[in-house]
């Protein structure tokens, strides 16, 4: 731990540089900081990946005292530990995973004065005894993160965390930082309003994470439907999220079978098991992992390319934060989401099981904003940002809906075939049954029922049950149709259906998308700078080599955008190096000659 006098000699900008090995802070950064610094408070939303931690660990470094960091999760805590002493940053964590003897050398080396940065989860801090200590000692912060967990609006709420709004009255004048990625305007009222924040500086820095691709796609067959996207993303690391603890396994055993480094994680596995997964994919030793929400709050891995919800996520922040898992190095990645209208009515069925009326009201409306977005017919990072108030002047041209627009069609024929067959079943049945009345199906329910003696009964057999999915569900997002979510999602026709069925209007509909497009071969491009994907592969199995020595994640080593860099601008001296973005003066000294080294045998080759 640096004395006082060293740390108030040295600017944010040389720490900045000399530690973290960036060159210049990223748009509201500094402000941050100097506000923190001279012991103020600061609200700060910044999309995921946005550079939140920089703007809590160099005031800690800088002000007097040890800062406490504050994180849910255990995972995420031992992530940014072990960046920072891979920076040469005195940094420890205080939680359930250390035995006995750990925990005690944690709290001599914290006693002692020897740490910048110590991270604990909101329980352990609270506790009267650790209150205690951080009393007989000097405080240089208090930084919340995931500080939506505060808010009863917010969509990962715990009550522990209200508790954190008495932190001022026991440490006055001590500087709080409340940060988030997540959180529309209510839950940002609700963390200011709870936590007691003191007149603090406030900055929302956006949510728009332009290098992620958002892509939607009807759910048919969804097993064959991620197999099609994961086709052309073997080398590729990523996240498949479920909501089922049994479609997890299910899927993740698929995979396997199917030649893929792939394990399920979910919180009905022993924490052995979990760890043992979550090291494996930090490491890069395994590909892809097949969760429940349960995995990714804390992980601090950047090279994710790729996230897919197999199933519909419950709110858009919970979508928001998941997807957000991806492309944290800044190179591109992307998000798939599967949409069908039966995870609704599960999702809606799970959230209907709480006892707290008010919280059930507060979800069921976050469910429905969710389905709106997923149903939404223009640019989906326009819906997307749209949700927490942020207004896009054009178009993304990044997802699903600019690159490649649906297919259009007269669908006024068809239209009128769907609703005459709601009505024909007595307005008293799901999507499938009608799709099976129109396809003239043969099962033993159509005949109980005697729908095949309907005038609806296989009018539509031309079509398949794509297309006759996909038009019921555009029927009910144009408003001809609903879908009674509280009787098992029946449909009925509404007064906008009358003038259709009666041939006054016409309607255009999209044609179904069930197939993602295959990724695409492209320039490797980094900050607009197209580097050598040989070398950059090359940089990537040398990292690996070294953290596997080291026994650390890949990424604590160097990050991809990182490599990516090198691999642009080919640097063969410790000064060239020194130019990149993630290279200090510790990681220079530790792993710069094994870099520079297999860059000069790339090009002398």
């Amino acid at each position: 731990m640096q004395n006082q006098a060293m740390k108030m000699e040295q600017t944010a900008a040389t720490i900045l540089q000399q530690i973290f090995g960036y060159q210049q802070f990223r748009e509201h950064q500094q402000q941050i900081i100097d506000q923190v610094v001279d012991g103020g408070d600061a609200f700060v939303l910044m999309p995921t990946g946005g550079g939140k931690s920089i703007c809590y660990q160099i005031p800690a470094l800088m002000r007097s005292g040890v800062g406490i960091v504050i994180s849910p999760l255990i995972s995420l805590m031992k992530d940014q530990v072990d960046a920072l002493v891979a920076n040469g940053v005195s940094a420890a964590c205080y939680n359930s995973s250390l035995c006995a003897s750990e925990a005690r050398q944690v709290l001599a080396r914290l006693h002692a004065g020897e740490l910048d940065l110590l991270y604990v989860a909101p329980e352990r801090l609270l506790s009267e005894g650790f209150v205690e200590r951080l009393q007989q000692l000097e405080v240089a912060l208090f930084a919340i993160d995931e500080a939506h967990c505060v808010s009863q609006w917010g969509h990962d709420f715990r009550p522990e965390y209200i508790q954190l709004g008495s932190l001022h009255q026991m440490f006055p004048g001590v500087p709080l930082l409340a940060l988030t990625a997540t959180a529309e305007k209510q839950t940002r009222q609700d963390i200011l309003q709870r936590l007691n924040l003191d007149n603090p500086l406030q900055v929302v820095a956006g949510f728009d994470r332009p290098n992620i691709r958002y892509t939607l796609i009807d759910k048919q067959r969804p097993y064959e439907q991620l197999k099609h996207f994961l086709s052309s993303r073997s080398e590729d690391s990523g996240i498949v999220y479920a909501l089922s603890r049994k479609r997890v396994e299910e899927i993740a055993t698929k995979l396997q079978q199917d030649g893929y480094r792939a394990a399920a994680y979910h919180a009905g596995f022993d924490a052995v098991t979990r760890r043992k997964v979550q090291d494996d994919f930090i490491l890069d030793d395994l590909q892809i992992v097949v969760a429940t929400v349960a995995f990714g709050m804390g992980i601090d891995k950047p090279n994710v390319r790729f996230v897919v919800h197999y199933d519909l996520p419950k709110n858009i922040e919970s979508y928001y934060q998941e997807t957000g898992r991806a492309g944290r190095d800044g190179l591109p990645a992307e998000a798939l989401l599967l949409f069908g209208y039966g995870d609704i009515v599960i999702s809606r069925g799970l959230i209907e099981k709480g006892n707290n009326q008010e919280q059930t009201r507060i979800e069921l409306q976050k469910l429905n904003a969710m389905v709106a977005f997923a149903e939404a017919g223009s640019c989906r990072r326009r819906a997307l940002l749209g949700y927490f108030g942020e207004q896009m002047a054009e178009d993304c041209g990044n997802c699903d809906l600019c690159l490649d627009p649906p297919e259009t069609f007269d669908g006024t024929e068809d239209a009128r075939k769907a609703l005459s067959c709601v009505y024909r079943v007595g307005q008293r049945f799901g999507i499938g049954h009608v799709v099976d009345v129109l396809r003239g199906a043969k099962t033993e329910r159509i005949y109980s029922l005697r729908h095949e003696q309907l005038s609806t009964w296989g009018i539509g057999k031309e079509q398949g049950q794509e297309h006759w999915t996909h038009l019921l569900r555009q029927l009910i997002h144009l408003g001809y149709l609903e879908q009674d979510m509280a009787s098992y999602s029946v449909l009925k026709l509404t007064e906008a259906a009358r003038p259709l069925l009666r041939g006054e209007i016409e309607v255009n509909l999209s044609r179904p998308r069930l197939k993602p497009q295959r990724k695409k071969k492209i320039a490797r491009k980094i900050v607009g700078i197209e580097y050598d994907e040989q070398l950059f592969q090359r940089l990537r199995a040398r990292r690996k080599q070294i953290a596997d020595r080291d026994g650390v994640p890949p990424y604590v080593v160097f990050g991809d955008a990182s490599l990516a860099e090198m691999a642009a601008t080919l640097p063969t001296r410790e000064d060239e190096l020194l130019e990149i973005n993630g290279v200090g003066q510790r990681k220079l000294e530790r792993y710069g000659a094994d870099f520079i080294a297999e860059i000069v045998g790339f090009i002398s080759r």
